[in-house]
């Protein structure tokens, strides 16, 4: 479909696109990255198929960047889009190297993958930190409506008590005026 991009550039991971993606399609990130792909590995001199996930139909599931791959995987598939299927060309030194990895790949084997990206996902217990932030939000929302709440009791209490000292004071000068007026009469002659 395209000519191979040298995505390592020393021509050590090549990547030549069989399908795109839709463009719409999303693409492995910090916040989904664990990959699901359908592949089938051949040896470049003889083109012999020494694995693949096509046969059983099952997925192969890794987190990018985790060294649980060859180099060329977390290298390829960061470039990729779920739904693009993508031929890669792994240079031995970023795939098995000169161990190889026997019986079926010998050493400084360079590897062809065609490599399906079926899904991209958070890794697991993300979202176990997500709720516990999630958590921790509403903990500290609850907290800021009780000191609402008691702020809102406390005004009511202060507007309760000028209230009472208010109608003490007009109690006092009613007092005092009927107090004023006891005195004043005309006293009784006998």
């Amino acid at each position: 479909m395209g000519d191979a991009i040298d995505l390592s550039g020393d021509g050590g991971v090549l990547k030549e696109t069989v399908r795109r993606a839709k463009p719409d399609a999303i693409a492995p990130s910090d916040d989904l990255p664990v990959v699901d792909v359908h592949y089938e590995g051949m040896l470049a001199e003889d083109g012999k198929v020494f694995d693949t996930t096509r046969e059983d139909n099952l997925v192969f599931s890794f987190e990018l960047g985790s060294g649980s791959v060859i180099r060329s995987w977390d290298i390829a598939l960061k470039t990729m889009k779920v739904g693009e299927v993508a031929k890669i060309t792994c240079k031995p030194e970023y795939a098995y190297g000169s161990a190889g990895s026997p019986p079926d790949i010998p050493p400084d084997a360079t590897l062809i993958f065609e490599v399906e990206l079926v899904a991209c996902r958070p890794r697991k217990g993300a979202s176990v930190g997500s709720v516990s932030e999630e958590r921790a939000r509403l903990e500290d929302l609850k907290k800021q409506r009780e000191i609402a709440a008691a702020a809102k009791e406390d005004d009511k209490k202060k507007r309760e008590e000028a209230k009472a000292a208010a109608a003490a004071r007009i109690q006092a000068k009613l007092d005092a005026k009927k107090g004023q007026g006891k005195g004043k009469g005309k006293g009784k002659s006998k």
